[in-house]
């Protein structure tokens, strides 16, 4: 069988590029010999003079439609090999008009004005500039036409399905169409010109015979090609088998999902997954698998007809028998993308639910956890939520309650799985990779900092920010829990990235992964799916970050406390790492390590709020002092912050984010280095 790039997903490749560039080349080269590198020509299509343009674009189309058909019956590639292009009737109609406006005032497309521009004409240079200006403008324009970008998407929607043909039949019209179109403009060009190069000679009766005897001879090779089904790829792309082929693909259970992969998707919250119990409504109620609708086999295809281009259904019962049978009966019906859940509702239970302590074989231990990853996604509790997302706000994100700023293991385990709650683990990637809390995405902290105005390790801008989040599927609703490994500041960091978007629910997870893992609570490998969104960044402005000016107007004032949570060692200048040593003249120091305590498993944890409150008391007269909290690039110090703000109630808490980075860098600012002045007669 031959393999495309498309299907090694090799199209990024220096090998690609090249092949690409071949092709490109020869297509060139073909259109220039076909003429079309003239505009008079092209347009004459439009005034019935030249219909060179019908037929070579229906040459083209029956060959490549030919050819593939043949290569698919002899067994040398399958339709998984090929990109299928997806149908989005609002998007598609309205390009296509306006490619046609173009095509009659210019007399140019795209390919062809490149032929022209390779032959010299200056009117194809201006359409080509032309199409990179507008393709631009399109760019810049897509904020307000990116909902016609997808109107009317059906996805993978192939003519002979819409039409109920079998493929073979499909291609024999199509093949009698083009035959009838050659002789048809063949007799328009002789009406409007009085010439004619081919109509009725020997060359058009034997090419249309040839077309036509091509088509025919599928008939022979494929009888049985009638219906299509459909099969799911790595890319989840949908693409038409003969019954022969389905019938393997049955043999191999490539229509059927196994239990552990449904669960992995239905915990990752996969769009557009649509989980079908087909059983009585009294079975569903008194137990089915989490996330699946209810439906009547008699509604089946009604209900799920908006599902029937897009999405990925999957059928299920008590055994597998009626999931089979409606299975059919919808692809007979057109829908392209059904799957039977392996031995039903029953191996779902023992393949996933099954408690590890009552399994015969013994598991691993990565084996084991997701498995009880599993049993508390789909055999816990399920935590209070509203079903209506858009209801949620900055209260709670979708929960019945909002979690605390510092959350607690169990209260994030009662949440996981609740509409907008999302878990960014900021431990290293090869650590998440092994095993992270279920649904977690994975967050590089450091990629929330870097070089602004000369500083470096500085918090982002408001607009890079919100472009991760954008990237991570985040929303302004969501409830985000940020949990941390051996640097529970890592937390507090990234919590500064939500504080300057305005984020209001997110929380940290108290002790971390450390005291997840030591807990015994669920984890797994699985990758979540994400689907990008558009995460706003002017919701609320940075009022909480001051520079080295504002700082130095604090020094000496009255009622603003500095304060430096560095080591103490940094503090006195008896250590340094940047340009000089010391401390900013008037701040007191409390390091900021002091206000968490480490277990012996490592995991990092918040002293209890009344011994936190009792040693800011003998710093910070009151919870409505001025203050401001620095380190030496921001990342200790945003721990102090949250301590102050979110856990004591401190109301005004600013953050140096350059911190004495920035400070010792300025030969101008006051420095006190305690050390140097001791030695000082």
């Amino acid at each position: 069988m031959i393999e495309t790039l498309y299907g090694l997903d090799t199209l990024g490749t220096p090998t690609a590029f090249f092949l690409a560039l071949l092709v490109g080349v020869g297509f060139g080269f073909a259109l220039e010999r076909a003429g079309f590198s003239s505009s008079r020509r092209l347009a004459g299509v439009f005034y019935f003079t030249d219909m060179a343009v019908v037929k070579v674009m229906f040459s083209a189309l029956l060959t490549a439609m030919l050819g593939l058909s043949y290569l698919v019956a002899f067994g040398w590639i399958q339709m998984d090999q090929i990109f299928l292009m997806p149908t989005i009737y609002g998007a598609q109609i309205v390009g296509g008009l306006l490619f046609g406006v173009g095509f009659v005032m210019g007399g140019w497309c795209p390919g062809t004005a490149a032929a022209g521009v390779a032959a010299g004409r200056i009117d194809a240079l201006v359409f080509l500039v032309g199409t990179v200006g507008g393709s631009i403008l399109f760019n810049e324009l897509f904020p307000v036409i990116g909902g016609l970008y997808g109107a009317g998407d059906r996805g993978v929607r192939l003519a002979n399905d819409a039409l109920g043909w079998s493929h073979n039949a499909f291609v024999l019209a199509f093949a009698l169409a083009g035959v009838a179109a050659f002789w048809s403009v063949e007799w328009v060009e002789k009406a409007r010109t009085g010439r004619s190069t081919y109509l009725g000679s020997p060359f058009l009766k034997a090419f249309s015979l040839a077309f036509a005897a091509a088509a025919l001879g599928l008939f022979v090779l494929s009888p049985a090609s009638t219906a299509t089904s459909a099969r799911r790829t790595g890319a989840g792309v949908v693409t038409p088998l003969d019954e022969q082929a389905l019938l393997a693909h049955i043999e191999a259970a490539l229509d059927h999902m196994e239990p552990e992969e449904l669960a992995d998707r239905l915990m990752a919250g996969e769009p557009g997954l649509v989980l079908a119990d087909v059983r009585p409504a009294a079975e569903f109620h008194a137990f089915h698998i989490r996330g699946a609708v209810n439906v009547p086999l008699a509604e089946l295809a009604e209900t799920l007809q908006p599902h029937k281009h897009t999405g990925l259904i999957v059928l299920y019962s008590n055994g597998m028998t009626h999931p089979a049978q409606a299975r059919d009966s919808l692809q007979r019906q057109g829908f392209q993308r059904v799957y039977l859940l392996t031995d039903g509702l029953q191996g779902f239970r023992e393949r996933c639910l099954k408690p590890v302590s009552l399994r015969t074989e013994p598991l691993s231990a990565t084996a084991a956890a997701r498995v009880n990853a599993w049993r508390a996604f789909f055999a816990g509790p399920v935590p209070a939520a509203t079903t209506d997302t858009s209801a949620a706000d900055a209260s709670g994100a979708g929960l019945a309650g909002p979690l605390p700023r510092a959350a607690e293991t169990d209260e994030l385990q009662a949440a996981l799985g609740a509409p907008g709650v999302r878990v960014l683990d900021l431990r290293p990637q090869p650590e998440y990779n092994t095993a992270h809390i279920p649904g977690a995405l994975s967050l590089n902290v450091e990629s929330l900092r870097g070089n602004v105005g000369g500083v470096p390790s500085m918090l982002l801008p408001a607009p890079l920010l919100a472009a991760q989040f954008s990237l991570l599927g985040l929303t302004p609703s969501d409830t985000v829990v940020l949990v941390a490994g051996d640097k529970f500041h890592d937390a507090t960091l990234a919590g500064m990235a939500f504080e300057r978007l305005g984020h209001g629910p997110y929380a940290v997870l108290n002790g971390g992964h450390t005291k997840w893992v030591r807990e015994g609570r669920p984890v797994d490998a699985a990758l979540p799916a994400v689907t990008s969104s558009d995460y706003p960044a002017g919701r609320a402005s940075d009022r909480f970050t001051v520079d080295r000016r504002a700082v130095a107007a604090a020094v000496g004032a009255p009622g603003t406390v500095i304060l430096d949570v560095r080591p103490a060692e940094f503090y006195a200048g008896r250590k340094s790492d940047e340009a000089r040593a010391g401390h900013i003249p008037g701040a007191v120091n409390r390091p900021f390590a002091e206000d968490v305590v480490t277990g012996e498993d490592k995991a990092v944890m918040f002293k209890p709020a009344d011994v936190l409150a009792a040693a800011y008391r003998q710093l910070i007269a009151s919870t409505a002092t001025d203050v401001i909290v620095h380190c030496r690039t921001g990342h200790q110090a945003s721990q102090t912050y949250f301590v102050l703000t979110h856990l004591l109630g401190y109301t005004n808490v600013r953050w140096y984010d350059a911190g004495w980075t920035e400070w010792a860098a300025w030969p101008d600012l006051p420095v006190i280095d305690e050390t140097r002045d001791a030695k000082r007669p």
